[in-house]
C-alpha cells in the first residue's frame, strides 16, 4: 500500500500551523513536526509552539522531547521521524510534516547525514582542541588526514571543519571516500510518496505579520520564559541559545540591548530568517507549488490526497 507524506513549509510567520491544524482536521491526519526548536521543553512562546488547546485538536510528534540542555542532530530528528511517520501510517490516518527548518526538512527528499558514528569522546576532544588551538589547528589536522584533498569543505566554517574531522577520526577513511558513500544513500523516505507544497504571502503583509507576531510573543511573557530558561541552562546549549527571540532577550536581560529595542531586533532578525528561508526553499527543495496562504482553502494543499480515518 502507497504511504504518503504531506509535507506543508514556507517561511516564518507565513501561517503554517494554523492551515496544517485546519487541514488536518478534515482529513483526520497528524502532524509531524519540522521545526529545530520545538523539540526542547520550555522554549513555548518565542517558538510560536501548538498550545496544548491546539494539540488537542490534532495530534501532534516530535514536540517537547528535550531539556534545553540536551544536543539534538539531524540523524537522531530523521530516525524520530520515520518512526513516527510509520506509526501513524499504522494507524489508517494521513502523515502531514509540517514546518521550516531547512536541513531537516530536506531530510524527507535527500540523504542529509552519513552512517559515521561518532562517539562521544571523539566528538569532545575535537571540540577541547577547537577551543585551545583554534580553526587553523583542527585544518591542518584535516589535512594531514586527507593528503587527497578536503573536497568541497568550507574551512572557514569551524562547525563545518569540526564535524569533518569527528567523522573521519571515527571511520579512519578520508573526507573523499566519505563523500562518495554518502553519495550512493537512498533518501531516508525514499519509500514513500512525498507531496510538497510551500505557503508564501506578498511581502509587506508577511512583514506586518512578523511584527505583530513579535508583539504578541513579548506580550505573552518572552522575557519571562527566557529568565526561567537561563536558569535551566539554556546558554549550555548554543544551537537553543542563538534562537531569534532568545538571543535578543539574552541581550536585553544583559544590558548590552536597550528594553525599547527588543522588539525591532527580533523582527529585524526574523526578516533576514525569512530571506534565508526563501533562498533554502528555492535552492534545496525539489520543485513544488507555492500557494498564497491569504488565499488558500485547506481542500487546495493537497486536493488529491485521500482522507483518513475519522477522529475518535
Amino acid at each position: 500500500m502507497e504511504r504518503i507524506l504531506h509535507v506543508l513549509t514556507g517561511p516564518t510567520a507565513v501561517g503554517k500551523s494554523e492551515w496544517a491544524l485546519r487541514w488536518a482536521e478534515r482529513r483526520g491526519a497528524e502532524i509531524v513536526s519540522c521545526d529545530a526548536l520545538l523539540f526542547y521543553r520550555g522554549m513555548d512562546i518565542g517558538t510560536a509552539k501548538p498550545s496544548a488547546a491546539e494539540r488537542a485538536r490534532v495530534p501532534h510528534h516530535l514536540i517537547d522531547l528535550l531539556d534545553v540542555t540536551e544536543t539534538w542532530d539531524v540523524a537522531r530528528y530523521v530516525a524520530a521521524a520515520r518512526a513516527a511517520c510509520a506509526e501513524i501510517a499504522a494507524r489508517g490516518r494521513p502523515v502531514l510534516v509540517t514546518g521550516g527548518s531547512g536541513f531537516y526538512l530536506k531530510a524527507f527528499f535527500a540523504p542529509v547525514a552519513d552512517e559515521v558514528d561518532v562517539p562521544a569522546p571523539v566528538r569532545a576532544a575535537v571540540a577541547a582542541r577547537l577551543r585551545a588551538d583554534g580553526l587553523p589547528a583542527l585544518v591542518a589536522e584535516l589535512r594531514r588526514l586527507n593528503p587527497g584533498g578536503l573536497g568541497a569543505l568550507d574551512v572557514n566554517n569551524p562547525r563545518r571543519v569540526a564535524r569533518a574531522l569527528e567523522r573521519g577520526l571515527a571511520s579512519g577513511r578520508p573526507l573523499v571516500e566519505l563523500a562518495a558513500a554518502f553519495a550512493r544513500q537512498p533518501a531516508p523516505f525514499a519509500d514513500w510518496t512525498t507531496r510538497l507544497v510551500r505557503l508564501d504571502r506578498p511581502r509587506a503583509e508577511l512583514e506586518a505579520r512578523i511584527d505583530a507576531r513579535v508583539r504578541a510573543m513579548l506580550d505573552a511573557g518572552l522575557i519571562e520564559e527566557v529568565r526561567r530558561l537561563r536558569a535551566a541552562g539554556l546558554e549550555r546549549n548554543p544551537s537553543a541559545a542563538r534562537a531569534i527571540g532568545y538571543r535578543e532577550t539574552l541581550a536585553q536581560l544583559d544590558g548590552r540591548l536597550g528594553p525599547d529595542a527588543l522588539a525591532a531586533a527580533i523582527a529585524q532578525s526574523t526578516r533576514a530568517l525569512v530571506r534565508k528561508q526563501r533562498t533554502w526553499f528555492r535552492t534545496q527543495l525539489p520543485p513544488h507549488p507555492v500557494l498564497d496562504a491569504g488565499h488558500v482553502t485547506p481542500d487546495a494543499l493537497f486536493p488529491d490526497s485521500p482522507a483518513g480515518a475519522a477522529r475518535r
